[in-house]
């Protein structure tokens, strides 16, 4: 999908069209998660920090992500890709592989098959698409890349090399910084470049792993076929936060927070989990993680947030303010297996499904924990033209 986030926020208002959008967080250390191709034209970027975009973009329209909306306009795409074939691997909410090899009969070609599935995205929910076509994972991503914004680009057998050589070496998967700084000491700037070098090189300097896969990679050399299920191995949220928190107290509240969004995720989902992990950032950007595990399978905001909380007095945090804070579960079984019980278990599924409903139709914040809720009024305080 195109700028998928905003191009969703352009069906609810087409004022934005045209304009410069970027979505993403919006406070001091937000990053952009989505940008137009009109902000594009000025250097803006996915995870770019939200202030380089401003400076860029003093015109733009920044917008908050509304992921729950944007999670539902992807399940009507995918829903649309699964007319086409039911072969199909999801990348992320707005991008798949698809294996067509089964609709000859259907189409007269490939690219018969991309104009279809663009023009049925267009007038079914009103969005762009760009599509790739060729005979590898690898190199139909690639294409899709070229084609945008909203266009297709066939990659034909054997015409692989001639494509990818000229392509500058970041493209490649794989490529971060870091690996972009060895190969520029090799002299490698294109994929044709990175494709010159023996791959023993590749090995020794960027490792055994990295070093094969980028040779591969840079040959056209691609072997996966496209998985149609992929098992869900954990389900994890996090928060960078504008101010770092500085005190255990507003630490566990944001847990508490946290707890419940992932909960609230997990039955969505149909998971418990038998592992929980907490995963903290300091100011100094140091990264800890710590794990434990139980024999019962957990997923309820009580039972998480215990074990976020005992985790967190397991971190040590000697006197440094906290960044990040994520909360994840891994151990992945159904809702239903056999359970234990005990005197101890706080589990409420009932109102915990009723949360759910509330929020579906009332949004997030229809209802929090009571750790988390603003306090009450009090009476003497009152607007006067209140109820």
């Amino acid at each position: 999908m195109d700028a998928f986030f905003v191009e969703v926020e352009r069906l609810r208002n087409p004022a934005l069209r045209g304009r410069q959008v970027i979505v993403g967080g919006l406070g001091a250390r937000g990053v952009v998660a989505s940008a137009s191709y009109e902000a594009r034209a000025h250097g803006v970027r996915s995870a770019m920090p939200m202030g380089e975009a401003r400076r860029r973009c003093p015109q733009g329209v920044f917008l908050v992500p509304d992921h729950a909306g944007y999670g539902e306009v992807s399940a009507a795409v995918f829903d649309l890709l699964e007319t086409f074939t039911p072969l199909i691997e999801p990348l992320s909410v707005d991008e798949a592989f698809l294996d067509i090899g089964g609709l000859r009969r259907h189409h007269s070609s490939p690219e018969s098959v991309a104009t279809a599935i663009r023009e049925r995205l267009r007038c079914n929910l009103g969005l762009p698409a760009s599509v790739g076509i060729a005979a590898t994972k690898f190199i139909a991503k690639m294409a899709s890349e070229a084609a945008k914004p909203d266009g297709w680009r066939k990659v034909a057998a054997g015409e692989e090399l001639a494509f990818l050589h000229p392509l500058p070496v970041r493209r490649l998967w794989g490529v971060g910084e870091a690996t972009y700084a060895s190969l520029e000491g090799l002299g490698v700037v294109t994929v044709g470049d990175l494709a010159a070098v023996p791959a023993s090189i590749l090995q020794r300097r960027l490792g055994a792993s990295v070093g094969a896969h980028l040779a591969a990679l840079a040959n056209g050399i691609d072997e996966r076929r496209v998985t149609v299920e992929r098992e869900t191995k954990s389900v994890s949220v996090e928060e960078t936060f504008e101010r770092d928190l500085v005190s255990d107290t507003a630490v566990e509240a944001e847990l508490v927070a946290l707890c419940d969004r992932l909960a609230s995720r997990m039955r969505r989902a149909g998971h418990l989990g038998h592992s929980v992990t907490l995963k903290v950032r300091f100011a100094d950007f140091t990264t800890l993680t710590r794990s434990l595990s139980s024999a019962a399978a957990v997923g309820s905001t009580a039972e998480l947030r215990s074990a976020a909380t005992e985790l967190w007095r397991r971190v040590g945090r000697n006197g440094r303010g906290v960044r990040l804070l994520g909360v994840g579960v891994s151990a992945l079984v159904g809702r239903t297996p056999p359970a234990q019980l005990t005197f101890e278990r706080r589990d409420r599924p009932g109102a915990a499904a009723v949360v759910d409903e509330i929020r579906d139709r009332f949004g997030d914040r229809a209802v929090v924990p009571a750790r988390l809720a603003a306090p009450p009024e009090r009476r003497g305080e009152r607007d006067p033209g209140s109820a």
